[in-house]
């Protein structure tokens, strides 16, 4: 035996169609948000092995002061007493005098180990990613010194004023889960 249709009124009419209405924005929310966890996230970054530290980081950001800052591998360091990333081209004295140093701004710090051996480390608040310490440790030493762009500085644009200047171009977009690229990596 059927039953005949009982008919429909407006009221469940309307509460139908807004359970409808629910379950569909629910579906389509849940959708979206696993769309995007399903996305990766790039950062821009400087492949160490192809920066030819040209000093165009240190003017082409778009920030007041560059996100991009020289990194030092210490690992790879020989602590040597006439560093090439630290002193000008043919010193006048190996000591720390203004005169005597590379990098136009101090940035390099120079600690005294044990005879003949000193410790350099850079002070990021000084550093303005110019690239001249890069590129003496690069032609006569053995290239610990190398720029990186700080994410803790970076904005993140989506065209890097930097990268469009880089002649090398050495500036690239890596996985934001592993945003810096140090020597001997890719």
């Amino acid at each position: 035996m059927t039953q005949p249709n009982k008919p429909i009124n407006r009221r469940d009419f309307l509460r139908d169609g807004l359970w409808g209405a629910c379950f569909a924005g629910l579906a389509g929310t849940g959708a979206v948000l696993a769309s995007k966890s399903s996305q990766q996230r790039f950062v821009w970054q400087i492949d160490p092995a192809k920066c030819t530290a040209c000093g165009n980081c240190a003017t082409f950001c778009v920030l007041q002061e560059s996100a991009v800052k020289c990194v030092h591998a210490y690992q790879m360091c020989g602590y040597c007493d006439l560093c090439t990333g630290y002193y000008r081209p043919e010193p006048s004295a190996l000591d720390t005098a203004a005169e005597n140093q590379l990098c136009p701004r101090g940035a390099i710090i120079r600690t005294y180990v044990e005879d003949p051996y000193f410790q350099y480390t850079i002070d990021e608040s000084l550093c303005n990613g110019c690239g001249k310490c890069v590129k003496g440790c690069a032609a006569f030493g053995n290239g610990s010194l190398f720029l990186q762009v700080r994410h803790d500085l970076c904005v993140n644009c989506n065209e890097c004023a930097i990268a469009a200047a880089c002649p090398a171009q050495a500036f690239k977009r890596v996985p934001a889960d592993k945003p810096y690229l140090l020597k001997g990596q890719g």
